[in-house]
């Protein structure tokens, strides 16, 4: 085992609690910084296939996961009209008596991981990040917006796309790139016959729901937006009716009748970003969107990011030296990582052009089969 003992994780996030919560599991004394106050997550549902819910178990928290959101298994599509176009399959790679995918809604997930964040006896400091990181050959002197100053054997950070850590850590890394796509998302009620993620493809702009309980289901739909212009909030609602109007599924239909100026809608521009090796220098290390940001295609953004928490706290466990244990996490997270952010993005690239669909079939089937492989 490395001789790491205490660590700082800068960013509240998924990746960033994931991580947090298995370094905890290790013995290590670990402090997570999260510069909003109240540690909130914004969206609406957050689809999660079975290698995320894999990573879920490992961290501890499935059980939550399937009683406050919803799992099922195979992706049913459509074409636009309702005509069956098949299933994709779903491996219960999380063991047999669990799913092969799901969804909940994004703040009950961050809910569910803040609560196992502070029973692992993280110490949680709100409201506050860093404002200086010094790195030495003994340690990380770090000192906060808050004032204080601290020194730790490691710093992770874990803040997300637009990473500060990673401004300090690699001030010329490549920046995050538009897509040239949009999501937009909406919570409705959910109908008894959908039981698992269902998509319907149109030409260019594809739809779907996923359950996120018993009684709801979120509704995503993907679109093309060329530049990545602001799009006025109190549009969202029509918009996003206006999108399904090309869809003649009943369902589809009756989903779009629910959605009016009372609904919750929330758009996204696309981004993605895939930083080229290293991942650390020295002391620090990045994890998550901070180094690896994906378009949702593939349903696996989120667990890529839980699985950097996990499999960094092996490495630290098991490494002889801090850059042996370093070196071990990047080389395990970096091929699994690229798959998701390459081919999720390739998936954008067919529906923007209206290309193959066979080929887009063909990617989510090689992606899915790669992604339950362990990790």
């Amino acid at each position: 085992m490395t001789s790491i003992r205490h660590v700082l994780i800068v960013g509240g996030g998924f990746s960033g609690m994931a991580t947090a919560i298995q370094c905890a599991k290790q013995g290590l004394k670990v402090d997570l910084v999260e510069i909003d106050r109240e540690w909130r997550a914004y969206g609406a549902g957050i689809s999660i296939g079975g290698p995320t819910l894999r990573a879920l178990k490992t961290i501890g928290v499935v059980e939550a996961v399937m009683e406050r959101g919803y799992c099922g298994d195979g992706v049913n599509l459509f074409a636009a009209n309702g005509t069956p176009l098949g299933q994709l399959p779903t491996p219960r790679v999380a063991g047999p008596d669990i799913p092969g995918g799901g969804a909940i809604m994004r703040p009950i997930l961050a809910e569910i991981l803040a609560e196992a964040t502070r029973a692992a006896g993280v110490h949680v400091h709100l409201g506050c990040t860093f404002s200086k990181i010094e790195q030495r050959d003994d340690g990380v002197e770090v000192t906060l917006t808050d004032g204080t100053q601290a020194t730790y054997d490691l710093v992770i950070g874990a803040d997300g796309l637009y990473s500060k850590v990673r401004q300090v850590l690699f001030p010329d890394a490549i920046q995050p790139r538009y897509t040239g796509q949009g999501i937009w998302r909406a919570v409705v009620p959910r109908p008894a016959e959908i039981t698992c993620a269902t998509m319907w493809m149109g030409h260019k702009v594809k739809a779907g729901v996923n359950p996120v309980s018993h009684d709801e289901m979120y509704v995503f739909v993907t679109e093309d937006r060329p530049t990545n212009e602001r799009v006025n909030p109190e549009r969202w609602p029509q918009m996003l009716r206006d999108l399904l109007a090309s869809f003649s599924a009943p369902l589809v239909q009756s989903i779009r009748d629910q959605i009016g100026p009372h609904s919750t809608v929330i758009y996204r521009p696309l981004e993605r970003l895939l930083v080229p090796q290293p991942w650390f220098a020295g002391r620090v290390v990045l994890v998550g969107d901070a180094v690896h940001a994906t378009t949702p295609h593939m349903a696996a953004g989120a667990g890529i990011g839980l699985e950097d928490g996990i499999v960094l706290a092996e490495e630290l466990a098991r490494g002889a030296t801090l850059g042996a244990a370093l070196g071990a996490f990047q080389a395990r997270r970096w091929e699994r990582c690229r798959i998701v952010v390459e081919n999720s993005n390739r998936l954008g690239e067919i529906e923007i052009c209206g290309g193959d669909k066979a080929e887009h079939a063909q990617i989510m089937r090689e992606t899915l089969m790669s992604l339950a492989q362990p990790i």
